[in-house]
């Protein structure tokens, strides 16, 4: 539907986007992640047509944003919709701010006041249509500009960072109303977001914007499992990246020594490569050592001392040494069954399946 070719913007001597070439499919939602500053809000604005390349092209069904007449661009800007991370609230009533597209685009009272309807009642909102929209919470706000977005019926819906500024409950209403959209109405969904779980709840598919530059696009797997540097991995929460080198690999099974530790991994690689392993922390399984069993499955046994516990609420990260560093991340209660501790030796599993592996090293 969307089709992005070498784009770059550049203003004055700073390149904000960089050689970007993306396909947005019809009908999916589609999630650009990436730190603060690296030209997610850029894109999307390029896509919305305001704000133009440098160069590349943008073409929507196959129309080319770039070289269209300013008729064009407007009819094309009229199947689009954005939301930006602080909505614009006009000081007029709900239903008002709804309807102000709407009046805009000249259509009739009677039709307006029905799709002001729907959309208010799509968004948890008709009881409030009389209210004085900037009187709402800032939850509320953000769903009256979801509402005046949808009630023009768009093809696409670009939303920029829609809950950066909600707490969870607001953020999770919006989250809701954002694949009710997608599944009711098959709107095309272009998001942004710093919020790696969000990332992972909403996108059928995710794109990664590192310094301007898209660095991975694939599904969540291909992400968050599959991350195809160690800049992208440590972004999505890989926390354990070693260098090793292949020892052996036959049928896909492979030896790989780190230090002097050797783990099992299952890979496309070959014998003397140098290669990278990336972990993630919910992958390792930490137990104590006089443990009775062992699953058998569990292909890499680690033994280490406990050198650093990190609280993140329902979580504990647990970082253990066993020559190579592993980072784990396990259930509170967990981590106080076992009786976890600064200098506590352990033993932290891996299977041979949740290892991903590259050639080469970080």
């Amino acid at each position: 539907m969307i089709s992005i070719s070498d784009v770059t913007r550049q203003v004055s001597t700073r390149k904000i986007l960089d050689s970007v070439t993306l396909e947005i499919k019809r009908g999916e939602i589609f999630t650009l992640i990436g730190p603060s500053g690296s030209g997610k809000t850029s894109l999307i604005r390029v896509i919305d047509l305001l704000d133009p390349p440098t160069s590349g092209r943008v073409l929507f069904d196959g129309t080319d944003t770039t070289t269209a007449s300013n008729t064009e661009k407007v009819a094309l800007r009229r199947r689009m919709a954005m939301v930006f991370q602080k909505p614009a609230i006009l000081n007029t009533s709900v239903a008002g701010n709804v309807a102000f597209g709407l009046k805009f685009r000249g259509v009739g009272k009677d039709e307006i006041e029905r799709r002001v309807h729907g959309a208010l009642d799509l968004v948890g909102l008709a009881n409030l249509s009389g209210r004085r929209a900037v009187t709402l919470s800032g939850g509320e706000m953000q769903r009256v500009a979801l509402a005046r977005a949808m009630v023009t019926e768009p093809e696409v819906l670009l939303l920029d960072e829609p809950t950066a500024n909600l707490d969870p409950v607001n953020s999770a209403l919006i989250e809701d109303l954002i694949i009710r959209i997608n599944k009711k109405f098959h709107t095309t969904i272009i998001l942004s977001t710093h919020d790696m779980v969000q990332g992972q709840r909403l996108a059928d598919r995710i794109g990664v914007i590192m310094d301007g530059r898209i660095a991975q696009v694939g599904t969540l797997h291909d992400i968050f499992y599959r991350p195809n540097g160690q800049e992208i991995a440590k972004f999505v929460g890989v926390d354990t990246v070693l260098s090793g080198e292949v020892k052996s690999c036959e049928n896909g099974h492979c030896i790989i020594r780190v230090q002097n530790t050797f783990f099992e991994a299952i890979a496309s690689v070959k014998a003397g490569q140098r290669a990278t392993l990336f972990i993630r922390p919910e992958e390792i399984n930490i137990t104590i050592p006089d443990a009775s069993s062992i699953s058998s499955s569990v292909r890499n046994q680690l033994h280490g001392k406990i050198t650093k516990l990190v609280s993140l609420g329902p979580f504990v990260r647990v970082t253990v040494d066993c020559g190579p560093v592993l980072v784990a991340l396990i259930t509170r209660r967990s981590a106080d069954e076992l009786g976890l501790a600064i200098g506590k030796t352990v033993r932290a599993g891996v299977k041979a399946t949740a290892i991903h592996v590259m050639t080469g090293s970080a």
